[in-house]
């Protein structure tokens, strides 16, 4: 239980808050975790370099995606602390304690009755040796038959102390036998009910397991759609850096008109790019690629790339924006445009 603790909540500090706060019986405050906090420091920075440009467009997105990821850990950890994490700390701190407490209890009436019996085994044995011996008065006066006799006779009133002695054990026995019988059933009654506890934990496992099943799902599918979203951003960013080396530019040597020059020159590459995949698309044509960073393919309708191979594209009606058809040799699937540069 401590450990699926430590795997939920990783801050021990949060962890020894929340549980003052329950032994507190008050609520803990809502704090940010930390997907939540990198997204909001990712929100922050992406205003801080402007929604308006790529980069502060594409740490916008990651830091949302993030705040998304962090209201879904934030739903695990509710949702197993209810299902599974309250169940089972109420069976271990009530239940089974008392389990525990009764296993004891019987082990110590246990070694009573061992203790008991063995008492009344070395009684029983005294016992018999005391009707071995001869107690009758000799016959002759003599001082060491009668020292012999007197020894006899506080032997024998020994013997008859452990006669009693047995008597003693034997109620010992069978009233430590009794309590001893009483504590087994009573631990057999818990022990039992053990089952019934048993298929309820189980329910309570397969929920904490789906509930882990339904955060990792949704972790993916927001990582999935971030990775779509962000796939124009750096083929954008290699695209333009492209068309400025392939542009010549004079030197000037007016400030003004350096930044000027400067400022225009990303859209100007933009137009070239946005008109080469248009113009692809709009014909019936194929060209030739470059692919710019290696692509798995998320599905058999898509085609696997590497970077730097050169590959076939070209466009069919009704297909996505964002994608092209692409052929390798035989293979053929669909390839993000943001993985491409169109080759002249």
């Amino acid at each position: 239980m401590k450990q699926t603790e430590v795997l939920l909540q990783p801050n021990p500090n949060a962890r020894i808050e929340e549980f003052v706060y329950e032994k507190l019986d008050r609520k803990a405050p809502s704090r940010m975790n930390n997907p939540e906090l990198l997204g909001q420091y990712m929100i922050d920075a992406g205003n801080e370099f402007g929604p308006g440009t790529a980069y502060g467009n594409a740490l916008i997105k990651c830091g949302e995606t993030q705040k998304r990821i962090g209201t879904a850990d934030r739903e695990l950890i509710q949702t197993s602390a209810i299902n599974f994490l309250t169940p089972l700390r109420n069976f271990i701190e009530g239940d089974y304690k008392t389990i525990t407490k009764e296993r004891k209890l019987l082990q110590n009436k246990r070694l009573d009755l061992d203790a008991a019996k063995t008492r009344l085994k070395k009684a029983k044995v005294v016992e018999a040796r005391a009707a071995q011996l001869n107690t009758s008065q000799p016959e002759e006066n003599n001082i060491m038959v009668n020292v012999s006799y007197v020894l006899n006779l506080l032997h024998v009133k020994w013997l008859k102390i452990w006669a009693e002695e047995v008597t003693k054990s034997e109620q010992e026995v069978r009233i430590t036998q009794s309590e001893f019988d009483r504590q087994a059933e009573i631990t057999r009654l818990l022990l039992e009910g053990i089952s019934s506890t048993h298929a309820h934990h189980l329910r309570c496992l397969n929920d904490f397991v789906e509930a882990q099943m339904t955060y990792y799902a949704q972790c993916y599918q927001y990582m999935l759609d971030l990775q779509k979203q962000l796939g124009s951003f750096p083929s954008t960013f290699l695209s333009n850096n492209n068309q400025s080396s392939s542009t010549p530019m004079q030197s000037v040597s007016t400030p003004s008109v350096l930044a000027s020059a400067s400022a225009s020159l990303p859209s100007v590459s933009n137009s070239i790019v946005t008109s080469g995949i248009s113009e692809l698309k709009s014909s019936s044509g194929s060209r030739k690629a470059r692919v710019l960073y290696d692509y798995d393919a998320a599905n058999s309708s898509e085609l696997s790339l590497l970077a730097d191979e050169v590959i076939t594209v070209y466009s069919i009606p009704g297909m996505d924006s964002d994608w092209l058809m692409g052929e390798r040799g035989n293979q053929k699937g669909k390839v993000p445009i943001t993985y491409l540069e169109l080759l002249n």
